[in-house]
């Protein structure tokens, strides 16, 4: 007898023995009620709408494209490749300069070539943005993003609304969670009661 027949005469005998025929039945207890993903980008790109409806901040991407960025962030796709996602590579400047606006920070952000302490001296002191880039050795155009990210991260204005996402998102996370360990706790019963039907068999 064949491996594969084997595996169908085995099926079968653990059919007909335990009178289970869908081994992962526990499953359909839980599904409905977790959020998959599609839902879960839904949930956001209302909050997304709340956002630029209320003008906190400009974009050229939509409530749902926003909603995409959020979720390919939590996934760790980078920049270019969020941008990807959302149909044009060009737009990765636009994905980072929406990303920082919403908090979404990474390492690098902070990464700056210069002394954060002195480039805030150099502007509080009234030097024009070229002056200070000058004076800290760098273009203008990487300033401005750096000066970008610490502004966004003071600024408290959109907090509550991220606060909620993050909401959303923890949500996901223990959803994915509980649906990992159904799924295996479900897997592991069949296992466990097929080893147990063949071994009277055998």
């Amino acid at each position: 007898m064949t491996e594969d027949k084997r595996k169908v005469h085995l099926l079968k005998l653990f059919s007909t023995m335990s009178g289970k025929t869908k081994i992962v039945e526990p499953m359909k207890n839980i599904h409905g009620t977790l959020r998959d993903s599609d839902a879960i980008e839904r949930e956001v790109a209302l909050v997304m709408r709340e956002i630029t409806e209320q003008g906190i901040f400009k974009t050229s991407l939509r409530p749902i494209q926003l909603a995409k960025l959020v979720t390919s962030f939590y996934a760790e796709k980078n920049d270019t490749e969020i941008a990807r996602e959302l149909g044009d590579e060009k737009l990765s400047k636009t994905v980072a300069r929406a990303r920082v606006r919403l908090k979404l920070f990474r390492e690098l952000d902070f990464k700056m070539p210069f002394d954060k302490e002195k480039m805030e001296e150099l502007i509080d002191s009234g030097k024009t943005m070229k002056e200070v880039s000058e004076e800290l050795g760098v273009s203008p155009s990487t300033l401005r993003e750096y000066r970008h990210v610490i502004e966004e991260q003071e600024d408290p204005t959109i907090d509550p609304y991220i606060d909620r996402i993050r909401d959303v998102m923890e949500d996901r996370d223990l959803s994915e969670q509980m649906t990992r360990s159904a799924t295996a706790d479900s897997l592991g019963d069949s296992i466990d009661i097929t080893e147990a039907e063949l071994i009277d068999v055998t």
